[in-house]
């Protein structure tokens, strides 16, 4: 199964959700970033939280921030998603060693710690939003469900899961963001969550070889509202890092003529680092030179 995402509306339009595999995604940044299994699975969870919620934006050229600075292990972990939903992410620490927890599953909240959860929401015009709310649990789907209850304050329902297989590689990931809107009744409330109580894990819904559909309808679909969802988008999800030579150089340029003076001055080649893919860009003397006469 190919990563993608699914979007609609259920029971009779009072509530909208998102749903997404993402193995492959996250599977891509572990190749990256060299992640122990409960780095995989935190920095999967929120890639996929990314994911979901870039499929929200109202525009195309939106950008998604999601950093995360907890007391654990992990320190921080940063993800920036478009409205595509291209996803890219980092963390400080990604060779984290913890105790499985008593029931089996990777200490993700233990690797977070508690701290704090900021969204930065960027749409191209005027100053970017910022919310920030404190890490319930750590657990990062339960901290992206306070966080849109406090600071956006929709009653939301996020799912997140990330399943290591023997190899460390990631044998499924996914995740789902179900949201109540405002004239959603009393009985379709408490019907969501009564099914919301009885999911075991996200990763369980595609253990047993379900779709993210099969997972939305086996949550909010027939046989608990007696109708169908209504899928109004499939798109797919990948990761993806957008740096370029070309937007390197532009960086370049912006850090000003005295240091690129300075660098030339130097008279060793520069080589810049992108942490969100691990790439290389190396730029010799006279590339600098050439970047320093035709700045402004």
């Amino acid at each position: 199964m190919n990563d993608y995402l699914i979007s609609g509306m259920a029971a009779g339009n009072e509530m909208r959700f998102f749903a997404a595999y993402t193995r492959e995604t996250v599977n891509k940044a572990h190749e990256i970033h060299d992640t122990s299994p409960v780095a995989s699975a935190a920095l999967g969870r929120l890639l996929t939280g990314g994911a979901l919620m870039g499929a929200m934006c109202k525009n195309e050229g939106d950008v998604l921030t999601l950093k995360i600075d907890g007391d654990g292990p992990a320190r921080s972990i940063t993800v920036t998603a478009d409205a595509s939903s291209n996803v890219k992410g980092l963390m400080y620490n990604t060779n984290i060693d913890l105790p499985l927890k008593s029931n089996g599953h990777l200490d993700v909240g233990g690797a977070v710690g508690r701290g704090n959860l900021t969204i930065i929401r960027d749409e191209g015009a005027g100053e970017p939003y910022v919310g920030t709310t404190a890490l319930v649990t750590g657990e990062i789907g339960e901290d992206l469900t306070y966080y849109f209850a406090e600071s956006e304050q929709i009653p939301t329902s996020v799912g997140l899961g990330v399943l290591v297989d023997k190899d460390l590689s990631i044998k499924h990931a996914g995740g789902f963001i179900i949201q109540l809107l405002p004239f959603a009744s009393d009985e379709t409330i408490t019907k969501l969550e009564n099914s919301l109580a009885n999911i075991s894990s996200v990763t369980d819904f595609f253990n047993r070889g379900l779709t993210p559909e099969e997972m939305i309808r086996e949550i909010i679909g027939e046989k608990v509202f007696g109708q169908d969802i209504v899928i109004e988008e499939t798109r797919p999800v990948q990761y993806h890092c957008n740096c370029s030579r070309e937007r390197v150089t532009k960086a370049l340029i912006a850090i000003g003529k005295k240091e690129l003076k300075s660098m030339i001055d130097d008279g060793k080649p520069v080589n810049l680092h992108c942490d969100f893919c691990n790439s290389d860009y190396e730029f010799s003397v006279k590339e600098i030179e050439y970047i320093y006469i035709n700045s402004k």
